[in-house]
């Protein structure tokens, strides 16, 4: 039996979607212990020029999509999540500030809130991984300029 790739994609970006980003945390946990590896979970939350949260559209989507790709080289509500494998807390960091500068140079006027929480620094299990960065963008979230929150360490 085959999965819908559609099922799998938010319409609006083209990106992987929640559900699958939900899915194949733990796997991808699981893989980085396997293998001894870091693996970072970046949440990305989008604002206007002004600071204030916004829904993502669908041209807006696009190209914040097409700047994660960009950012990485391949590695809705206005939200992004990204799991960067073999890629220390410092690593992601620098993704995002990568993704941020991408953005701002196509006369994006957005803030962007993220939250970043790593394997084996943060949290040991997939689950507590995602809460610390969930954590972290709370605290992100709270200026009304673009910031990079990282977890704390358990």
């Amino acid at each position: 039996m085959s999965v819908n790739d559609d099922a799998l994609r938010d319409p609006d970006s083209g990106l992987l979607n929640g559900d699958y980003f939900r899915a194949a945390l733990p796997h991808r946990v699981a893989t980085a212990r396997r293998v001894l590896r870091p693996l970072s979970v970046a949440l990305l939350s989008l604002g206007d020029g002004d600071g204030r949260p916004m829904q993502a559209g669908r041209e807006l989507a696009e190209q914040v999509a097409y700047g994660v790709l960009e950012t990485l080289r391949e590695s809705d509500d206005g939200s992004f999540g990204v799991l960067l494998e073999d890629t220390p807390e410092s690593g992601a960091v620098w993704t995002v500030e990568r993704l941020r500068r991408l953005l701002a140079d196509q006369g994006l006027e957005l803030t962007i809130w993220a939250g970043i929480a790593s394997y084996p620094a943060h949290a040991l299990e997939a689950r507590e991984v995602l809460l610390r960065a969930q954590a972290a963008l709370r605290l992100a979230r709270e200026w009304s300029q673009s910031r990079i929150e990282v977890a704390l360490p358990e």
